[in-house]
């Protein structure tokens, strides 16, 4: 069979494959990008609202979460935010910081695929779009520089240097496939088992009912699930609990884990209601409470904690215990939305199986991991994007 050689063939044409790539071309390897789509970095294209929340100005490796917590710190370190603005500049895209670090572009995502594509182009990368990888097996033919076979629906390519780029199982509409999890398999790879993540919740059916009239509802709170808190709004939807603190808390949510949301995370209630009750208001509850949050969720609050009459003949332990609720509201979502929604992938390919310096896989020589497929997850705001272009900046220098 007739087929053609690369130095290095990246499955995956996304953020993660294209810095990647970029880098070892302009280091003189020979580069092929393989993609299953056939459109370049489809995933870039829809982030942000289409104008691609590209990094973080904070990311660090607490930000993000992994079996290995230290594991992303290499090559987090090796290239950072200010490494990537500095390829915007040069470039000349126009960009801008919002809230929590993140920046964005100010006119469109395609900017940072043309950046990326223009990058690879200048290390003299090659691509082969709407390709389907059909199989991959190591190189038996005892020739020292060639280690892997990879047959195609574009024929048949052998490589030294593999690298999967290939992201995780979110947003399959776009594309997404376990892929990259058969790969690592087929190689003897652990996986630590995968969710979806940065993503809304479900109510379970005898839940749904109870809070549908507050469907449209946002509130500035803190959600809290275990260890980790976020200070963001949270946004009632019909079919369950969606809005930037959610997402982040999504992070950190296993099934049957209880959320914990601060409705006044800015004021004490206690102090509030109290001075209102001791000023002898005889004003409805649900009024004084309208009056810190919205009116619609007051009333729905207090009906649904069976609290009527006027706040002056309400006794100390009931205000008590409605501040305790206030302050911390347990809610148990029966799930995520799901992969159709989730904006990444919670764990993949388990980082004691890959190099922290190089991304390669310690029981195959020549065969590196990148990007969303391994289990590095960041938080809401740029920081997965990070991930993408210091794990492809690592891998892009040893492949």
């Amino acid at each position: 069979m007739n087929s053609q050689h690369y130095d290095v063939v990246i499955v995956g044409a996304g953020g993660a494959g294209m810095m990647c790539g970029s880098i070892a071309g302009k280091l003189g390897r020979s580069v092929l990008l393989i993609d299953h789509s056939e459109k370049i970095g489809r995933k870039i294209l829809i982030s942000g609202g289409g104008r691609c929340n590209f990094t973080n100005v904070g990311a660090r490796p607490e930000s993000f979460v992994s079996k290995n917590p230290h594991f992303a710190k290499s090559a987090l370190c090796r290239y950072s935010p200010a490494d990537f603005v500095k390829l915007v500049e040069k470039h000349h895209i126009r960009y801008h910081e919002k809230k929590l670090g993140q920046l964005f572009c100010d006119y469109s995502a395609e900017e940072i695929v043309d950046m990326l594509v223009k990058e690879c182009q200048d290390g003299d990368c090659r691509f082969s779009m709407n390709t389907s990888v059909n199989g991959i097996r190591p190189d038996e033919s005892g020739h020292k520089h060639k280690r892997y076979n990879i047959d195609t629906s574009a024929g048949h390519f052998t490589c030294e240097s593999l690298v999967i780029a290939s992201g995780g199982l979110s947003i399959p509409q776009i594309g997404a496939t376990g892929f990259g999890y058969e790969i690592a398999r087929q190689f003897g790879l652990k996986i630590v088992p995968t969710a979806p993540a940065l993503d809304g919740f479900s109510w379970g059916d005898s839940d749904l009912a109870r809070f549908t009239d507050l469907s449209g509802l946002s509130l500035g709170t803190v959600v809290s699930c275990k260890k980790a808190s976020f200070r963001e709004n949270i946004l009632f939807t019909h079919t369950g609990l969606s809005g930037p603190a959610s997402l982040q808390i999504s992070l950190y949510w296993n099934q049957g884990d209880k959320l914990s949301i601060d409705l006044l995370p800015d004021k004490d209630a206690s102090e509030f209601l109290t001075k209102v009750k001791k000023a002898g208001s005889k004003q409805e509850i649900k009024n004084v409470l309208a009056e810190i949050l919205p009116k619609r969720f007051a009333e729905y609050f207090t009906h649904h904690l069976d609290i009527y009459g006027p706040i002056n003949t309400m006794s100390d332990k009931k205000l008590a215990d409605l501040v305790s609720v206030i302050h911390g509201w347990h809610l148990t979502p029966a799930r995520t939305v799901g992969y159709k929604k989730a904006e990444v992938t919670r764990g993949g390919v388990d980082t004691s199986e890959l190099s922290s310096q190089t991304m390669e896989a310690k029981k195959a020589p020549g065969l590196y991991f990148i990007g969303e497929v391994v289990d590095v997850t960041g938080m809401l705001g740029g920081y997965n994007f990070q991930w993408a272009w210091a794990s492809g900046y690592a891998a892009g220098q040893a492949v």
